[in-house]
């Protein structure tokens, strides 16, 4: 986008705003992205934001699929047309969703305003991947236009590159546009487990939320081939009826999630040591991703009408202070995780621990 959409107060409104709205749009990375030091945070928070405003588009129960495509297409727009950016507000007036993602729409000049701040090469990478995941969006959503519903494992596979590979890429592009540490050959070794990064993390989420996808958004994600081999449907995919049968299609997903986790850990492990906000920032949502597939293992919560599978509050708090305690060792890492697969993680004490410390220095 050209020139700017304001001066320095506008940026600073602009900033207050996003940081804001970020935990009331996803408490999980409102907790990453603290740990992201000056230029990086900032390309991060806009990065997420903006996806998030596509996800809520996307995921609107009540517009048509044209409406849909053409107001994603308004929005990719916006990154090359300050005018259509200041305007995107009143074009999607009308998207319906959760309050906090509506509102999160309803100020998407502010996301964009903010995004000019950051730095040009910041901004090229940004607004490619947004625009991989968007047209990948597009494309879903004009295939399933009364609400997406995926028919085979390879389909489920390309929906998750479009909405999560893309967002590994996009952070791993950021990574070495900002570490020193993270030079061209630890890029390379990035580049190979960072697709997995952001599929495993898509994955537990739709697992979780199977019922809320299908009532609240009319999406079903559960392959139709995988419940028919097991004797169901997508039409059936709540029905009391049919609870076995579900969780035994299910099984290749979560299968899945645990191959995409443990090659996501392999992407944290690989991230230098010197970048340590970097590190922060992928272990806390990869750590609440182990604890809640392995609680999924163990429900069936997600296939009842209202259900969803959630970690408790202590073992959040716990994993936060011991994720951020074993950050730096990559033995120490390993330790935690393989407890985590097993066993609910909690330090033991009483009432609320103290926030964890912000990292000092940069990446």
């Amino acid at each position: 986008m050209q020139g700017t959409h304001g001066a320095t107060g506008g940026q600073q409104s602009a900033l207050l705003f996003c940081n804001a709205i970020l935990p009331r749009v996803s408490r999980t990375f409102a907790i990453s992205i603290r740990f992201l030091p000056g230029r990086l945070g900032r390309a991060v928070l806009t990065a997420y934001l903006l996806c998030r405003i596509a996800d809520t588009i996307e995921d609107d129960p009540a517009a048509s699929a044209g409406e849909k495509v053409r107001l994603l297409g308004e929005f990719m727009a916006g990154f090359d047309e300050v005018e259509t950016a200041r305007k995107f507000p009143t074009l999607a007036q009308s998207v319906s969703g959760e309050a906090a993602h509506v509102e999160l729409v309803h100020h998407t000049d502010l996301v964009f305003e903010l995004f000019e701040g950051v730095p040009a090469p910041s901004r090229q990478i940004v607004k490619r991947w947004v625009g991989e995941m968007v047209a990948g969006m597009q494309k879903f959503v004009a295939l399933y236009p009364h609400g997406i519903r995926i028919q085979t494992l390879e389909e489920y596979n390309e929906y998750c590159y479009y909405v999560a590979g893309t967002v590994g890429h996009l952070l791993t592009d950021l990574w070495h546009a900002h570490a020193p540490s993270i030079d061209q050959a630890k890029y390379t070794a990035l580049l190979k487990h960072c697709e997995a990064f952001g599929e495993a993390l898509q994955t537990v989420n739709i697992l979780k939320d199977i019922a809320w996808d299908a009532e609240h958004e009319n999406s079903i994600y559960v392959p139709e081939q995988s419940l028919r081999e097991h004797g169901s449907s997508q039409q059936t995919l709540l029905s009391p009826h049919c609870l076995e049968q579900n969780r035994a299609a299910i099984a290749s997903l979560v299968a899945l999630a645990w191959t995409d986790l443990d090659a996501a850990l392999v992407y944290l492990l690989a991230i230098p040591r010197r970048a340590v906000p970097i590190r922060l920032f992928c272990i806390l949502p990869l750590l609440f991703a182990y604890a809640t597939l392995r609680e999924i293992t163990r429900s069936t919560a997600m296939l009842t009408s209202g259900g969803t599978v959630k970690i408790s509050r202590e073992e959040v708090k716990s994993l936060m202070m011991a994720g951020v305690a074993t950050v730096l060792s990559n033995r120490g890492i390993e330790r935690l995780v393989a407890r985590v697969r097993t066993d609910a993680y909690g330090l033991g004490w009483g009432g609320s621990p103290p926030c964890p410390p912000l990292p000092k220095g940069g990446s």
